[in-house]
């Protein structure tokens, strides 16, 4: 929740629950009625906060879960009865835009071109822009629990499991290395979950460095992978800043941005605050604008 002040945006209040949709995707590519009843739930927490707000002022989207679900249609109807709002699917592209939005705003200004990458569940989007302006936009199909369970379903950490998540990663971000490679911009910025529970336990742990600024560095991230090896368990890994619930999900984020760091060139990865719902807010305002200087026109 936010307060509109002219151009700009004001934070009031959040709240955030973790409900892992992509965890509940079947082989078939269906939700599975855990999965729904978590986030059903959820939404219905979510509605409560919200209402009597009006329409105008609440935006609710959907990101790749629901994109790729079978069940989506169905699962939508329940959602937005739990929510009381509509719920928009939004493409790759489009989350990738807002996401890249909501940090451009939570940064400085620069004329630089800028590396923003963003972990997800299921999805990890990647965009290069200047100042406010998006010009390279890319979503990939891989994302800190699809990949987690997908090459560590039992929590074990082996050094070939890692390796193949890796791999399967790299090949990914091969795909896109061209547009995305480190000649194309000067800063990187990881934003969401992954991003900060990696430049957390760098910084807390003196895997990098000695910086302290909490960036995610190649040093940190080659020392994170000896504690993962090393502990070779989800159950048994004990690193300060990795909270409980990040934790199941934490070596497929891993690997997927050390493939990234890897295939882009990156050395230094810095900490963004903002990300898609910050994305999602700003443009709710603008658009907020544009209907009142329509009406007052």
């Amino acid at each position: 929740m936010a307060r509109g002040v002219g151009k700009q945006i004001y934070p009031l209040d959040s709240l955030r629950e973790m409900v892992r949709l992509a965890a509940g995707l079947t082989a078939e590519k269906r939700l599975d009625e855990d999965s729904q009843a978590r986030a059903l739930d959820c939404l219905k927490r979510f509605g409560e906060r919200l209402r009597g707000f009006p329409p105008h002022s609440v935006r609710a989207v959907g990101t790749n879960s629901l994109r790729v679900a079978r069940n989506a249609s169905a699962f939508l109807k329940k959602a937005e009865a739990a929510i009381g709002f509509p719920i928009e699917i939004i493409g790759g592209h489009e989350e990738a835009r807002l996401i890249y939005l909501g940090v451009a705003h939570s940064l400085p200004a620069s004329s630089d071109n800028r590396l923003v990458m963003d972990i997800g569940g299921g999805s990890t989007e990647f965009i290069i822009g200047s100042r406010l302006k998006p010009a390279n936009l890319e979503s990939l199909y891989m994302g800190c629990v699809s990949y987690s369970l997908r090459f560590f379903p039992d929590g074990k950490i082996t050094k070939g499991a890692l390796r193949r998540a890796e791999l399967a990663a790299g090949s990914e971000v091969q795909a896109i290395a061209a547009k995305f490679s480190n000649n194309h911009w000067r800063e990187a910025f990881g934003s969401s979950g992954t991003a900060r529970a990696l430049g957390e336990i760098i910084k807390l742990n003196n895997f990098d460095d000695g910086s302290g600024k909490g960036d995610i560095t190649l040093e940190g991230l080659d020392n994170f992978r000896d504690c993962l090896l090393k502990a070779g368990d989800i159950k048994r890994l004990d690193v300060a800043g990795l909270r409980t619930d990040r934790a199941p999900v934490i070596p497929g984020g891993f690997a997927i941005m050390s493939a990234a760091f890897s295939e882009l060139g990156i050395r230094r990865m810095s900490q963004a605050t903002g990300a898609l719902r910050q994305g999602v807010l700003t443009i709710c305002w603008d658009a907020s604008i544009t209907r009142i200087c329509a009406k007052s026109q």
